[in-house]
């Protein structure tokens, strides 16, 4: 069970084991863009192009969607990047249901564990595989991966390294789990942090952080959904920073620098340089081709609003 591309290379990983896929199930296909073109997920497109059945309940309480999965016996469920299960689904198979969380639970739990190990600076994270109950991300931990996190990674980079991990974790998982030669370690509540949706709002820069927090906060939402900024009430995304020693004043924060074809702005302790950005519009382009364009290039200042 499961949506987006994240949930794909767990999909092929399964799909090119030792274990029998039955079923895959996905959201109803969406309208997407602005022609409102119907879209199928993903976990679909890869399903339908490898001949496994497909299964989109709109309500995963459905009465036909749950005498399916009754009458299809499996073992287990497996879980990735999907919604919240109801007991009437993850209590069918013999095994219960596993779930695949793209962090070392309980530390953040969560929609978008991906996004705030980066924002928080953290310099590890992993993936946990868990078998389901009630309460979301919760339950007892089958196997843990861990991997350390680059400087110069951001949402992407991280969410492709995190998928690929997930995938090998989930297999070996299901060989333990048919093994039956596995222990569960439950979780310690007191050691959760939260991961909760990423919020529009949360993609504002707030200049008047440091330059550390910002910088994180850019490498957390990038590429999508992009942290932001306006510049003569125009939005632009700030896609790639880097990290200087040179201080800043704080009450100068926003305010842009360009010296020797560098953009830099200031924050409340250090200058942070832009690497790469996107005004509204217009394709991602490097801080050169920004300044190249810019009409006026003193007393420019990135603000929070427009």
């Amino acid at each position: 069970m499961g949506t987006p591309e994240f949930a794909v290379s767990s999909l092929s990983a399964i799909k090119d084991s030792a274990h029998n896929i039955l079923y895959v199930v996905t959201v109803p296909d969406k309208s997407q863009g602005r022609g409102l073109i119907t879209k199928p997920s993903s976990v679909k497109q890869y399903a339908l192009k490898n001949n496994i059945p497909v299964l989109q309940p709109e309500n995963l309480k459905d009465p036909e969607f749950l005498k399916t999965i009754n009458e299809a016996k499996p073992d287990l469920i497996v879980v990735v990047a999907f919604k919240i299960l109801p007991p009437e689904v993850y209590t069918i198979p013999k095994f219960g249901a596993i779930n695949l969380h793209a962090s070392l639970l309980p530390k953040y739990r969560g929609a978008a564990p991906i996004n705030w190990v980066l924002i928080n600076g953290e310099t590890e994270t992993g993936v946990t595989v868990f078998f389901l109950k009630e309460k979301v991300d919760t339950g007892d931990i089958l196997l843990q991966k861990k991997i350390l996190i680059d400087k110069e990674d951001d949402f992407g980079s991280l969410y492709d390294k995190l998928a690929n991990l997930g995938a090998k974790a989930l297999v070996e998982s299901l060989d333990l789990i048919e093994s039956g030669k596995y222990s569960l370690n439950q979780q310690n509540d007191l050691e959760a942090t939260p991961a909760p949706k990423i919020t529009k709002e949360l993609c504002r820069i707030e200049w008047e952080k440091t330059a550390f927090e910002i910088h994180n906060l850019v490498r957390g939402l990038s590429p999508i959904p992009g942290a932001f900024t306006y510049l003569n009430g125009k939005f632009i995304k700030i896609l790639k920073t880097n990290l200087t020693n040179e201080n800043s004043d704080k009450n100068f924060s926003g305010s842009i620098l360009i010296k020797k074809s560098k953009l830099f702005v200031h924050t409340s302790d250090k200058l942070l340089e832009i690497l790469s950005l996107q005004p509204e519009g217009r394709k991602k382009m490097t801080s050169i081709e920004f300044i190249n364009g810019l009409k006026e290039k003193e007393n420019l200042k990135f603000r929070n609003i427009m």
